[in-house]
């Protein structure tokens, strides 16, 4: 599996848009999948904040994480419209029964494809080598479309994780 997306990510967007990544609990199916981006497609073209049409991205990255985006260079995204987005993300949950908020679940690339794991068997993972410095970790608290190309899929030692290396001890 590829892991590159800078291709699919729009390029008219600004390098300061607000970008919000949801991170399944699972790989999603092929039909899940399609029914998803019905319901993003559906989404972005209602997407509005105070009335203004929002130039909003969405979609799902490698069967696994959804990225939505907002390009606030015309209209800022308030309240209720991010309100609307994680009402989105909810729905989704529900209809595939999975769970997108969990941030103790963390994703790592490892032997070519994304695996999960559960933040409290971290140390163990360290300590016998399943998870290394150089392993490429989901950085999934990016904000920006600057730092989702260039901050979210990064070798763990680079994030927050880093200091996690220094402390276990084998």
């Amino acid at each position: 599996m590829t892991f590159e997306y800078e291709h699919l990510l729009p390029t008219d967007f600004s390098p300061s848009s607000r970008v919000w990544v949801y991170q399944s609990s699972r790989l999603l199916t092929i039909s899940e999948a399609l029914t998803i981006e019905d319901l993003l497609q559906e989404f972005l073209a209602n997407w509005k904040s105070h009335g203004a049409p929002v130039k909003g991205f969405a979609n799902l990255f490698f069967g696994q994480f959804l990225i939505i985006m907002a390009d606030e260079s015309m209209v800022k995204v308030g309240g209720c419209s991010t309100d609307s987005s994680v009402h989105l993300v909810q729905q989704i949950e529900a209809l595939c029964k999975v769970n997108m908020f969990d941030r103790q679940n963390l994703a790592f690339v490892i032997k070519n494809k994304v695996e999960i794991l559960p933040l409290p068997q971290l140390t163990y993972a360290i300590q016998n080598n399943f998870v290394q410095p150089n392993t490429l970790y989901f950085n999934n608290l990016v904000a920006t479309k600057q730092a989702l190309l260039t901050e979210w899929i990064i070798p763990a030692k680079q994030s927050w994780l880093g200091k996690k290396f220094t402390s276990v001890t084998i």
